[in-house]
């Protein structure tokens, strides 16, 4: 497993996808927090890479969570039993009250990106940790009961149906590039591998031409983070 993930539901599907998007999700957040608690108000130049570094971290969440609701829990709720349904209700009740929490971090950023407030990055401080304790535990509860779900009732034809859609998705071929590096940075090695196998050349490629680049934003949004 990665790290940080809560668990490995078996069955018919690779959910690979599925856990290392998680994964780039839970280590953004930690990523936040501790830029959030350890950048000097002041340093609005930091604040506007950051901003628009959370604005990547919103646009591949929204995306993921989309493709859940419209898409993976639908399909599931025809199948499932009363528990089942439960849970996949749960699901989305859960995206509901982490938007709020990750719009007010998104408007505390954009403030801070245009002038230095320590009062404001105090606030900001606090929704950071709660938006993030929120979404870490909606990730675990998916990993954890959701998942079961999709192993138990969605076939692997179907499964890669939706794998396919959330690959087209919404995105345009800036945002695509983009998601590249970003999946990859910090993933671990065995992780790496296994998805630059089964990705193929295109993905490699994509890699290799974009993640030194990827590599100094992160270093020059979070450059107050340590071991970052």
């Amino acid at each position: 497993m990665l790290p940080g993930q809560e668990a490995a539901a078996e069955g018919p599907n690779d959910l690979t996808n599925m856990f290392i998007m998680h994964h780039a999700f839970r280590r953004d957040l930690r990523a936040f927090t501790a830029a959030v608690a350890g950048t000097p108000a002041g340093d609005t130049v930091t604040w506007r890479r950051l901003r628009q570094r959370w604005e990547l971290f919103g646009r591949f969440l929204h995306h993921h969570h989309t493709i859940e609701d419209t898409a993976i829990w639908p399909t599931l709720l025809d199948r499932v039993d009363a528990a089942g349904r439960a849970t996949l209700e749960a699901m989305e009740a859960e995206h509901g009250e982490i938007d709020p929490l990750l719009t007010a971090c998104g408007d505390g950023f954009a403030a801070l990106a245009r002038h230095g407030d320590e009062d404001v990055r105090a606030s900001l401080e606090v929704r950071m940790v709660a938006a993030a304790e929120r979404l870490h535990r909606h990730l675990a509860h998916e990993e954890r009961d959701a998942l079961v779900l999709v192993q138990a009732h969605l076939t692997a034809a179907e499964w890669q149906v939706m794998e396919d859609t959330s690959a087209k998705g919404q995105f345009g071929f800036r945002d695509t590039v983009a998601a590249v590096p970003w999946v990859m940075h910090d993933l671990p090695p065995h992780a790496r591998r296994r998805l630059l196998d089964s990705a193929g050349a295109a993905l490699s490629t994509m890699w290799r031409l974009t993640r030194r680049r990827f590599a100094r934003r992160e270093a020059a949004a979070f450059r107050y983070v340590t071991g970052r």
